[in-house]
């Protein structure tokens, strides 16, 4: 049996958005970007259609929180080579921004040792190293917002986080019991709002039909206390939208709310 017949139903969902030109991105696959004992890590990039040799473009790194040694096992493959990470890829090249997937197997140490080599390697990837955003789902979006707090802040321009566990806020353990149970990393464990930097625009894709346990609860009493900040936060709410309704809600409302992650990753990177 072939390891495509093995995969998992769920790698092969692509994103229900669909874009002219993105059949022309170009991208580089398998580049290491970090040797292990394990083995080395690899990274795809997407560029845009109209990328010049020696042109550095604003770029979009996809934040896994997941380990792919569970994932591999799991799914059938990294996730990388899901066809919703390929397909989001895409619509962001396609966009006019480099894309970026990657392997890992220590989600916080690995996704630091990411943005370690394109920033040393900026210019030969074509990607500008002073406009680099984040893009996360569900469980990934613990770790993206770990690197916005102040302690040991990256040097990150924006994030689209969608559907995503957030903050354990007023003595609440919905996202550490998620971590625990569903195996995504949890940095911010111990943090408030008061940790983030106030100077990152978020954008926030709520599904309100979320069928998570607890999700939209934490994400609720995050966006609350954003907003009682003021911090610089655009929050989309997909009313009838489930959980990943990026992948399994066909519907304009779903189209139009990926329509505008799009266009808040533009509007942040490329102004």
């Amino acid at each position: 049996m072939s390891q495509e017949t093995q995969r998992h139903e769920i790698t092969r969902k692509t994103v229900v958005y669909r874009m002219p030109g993105v059949e022309a991105v170009t991208v580089r696959r398998g580049m290491t970007y970090r040797a292990t004992e394990a083995g080395p890590l690899g990274m795809d990039v997407y560029l845009p259609p109209d990328s010049k040799s020696g042109a550095a473009r604003p770029a979009v790194v996809f934040v896994l929180g997941f380990s792919d040694v569970g994932a591999q096992k799991i799914l059938g493959c990294p996730f990388r080579e899901m066809e919703s990470y390929v397909s989001w890829a895409r619509l962001v090249a396609g966009s006019g921004l480099v894309a970026v997937t990657y392997t890992n197997r220590e989600p916080a140490v690995d996704l630091r040792a990411l943005l370690q080599y394109v920033r040393r390697n900026a210019e030969s990837l074509g990607i500008d190293e002073n406009r680099i955003g984040m893009w996360a789902c569900s469980g990934n979006v613990p770790l993206a917002l770990s690197l916005l707090m102040q302690e040991g802040r990256e040097p990150l321009r924006c994030a689209a986080l969608l559907y995503g566990y957030t903050l354990d806020l007023d003595g609440s353990t919905g996202v550490a019991e998620a971590a625990r149970s569903r195996g995504f990393v949890n940095p911010c464990a111990g943090k408030s709002l008061d940790d983030l930097a106030a100077d990152v625009p978020l954008f926030i894709a709520r599904a309100g039909a979320d069928e998570m346990p607890g999700l939209n609860e934490t994400l609720d009493r995050f966006v609350v206390q954003a907003l009682g900040l003021n911090l610089p936060l655009t929050l989309v709410n997909h009313a009838t939208g489930p959980h990943a309704f990026d992948l399994f809600h066909d519907s304009e409302t779903s189209r139009e709310v990926i329509r505008q992650v799009l266009a808040f990753l533009r509007c942040h990177l490329v102004a």
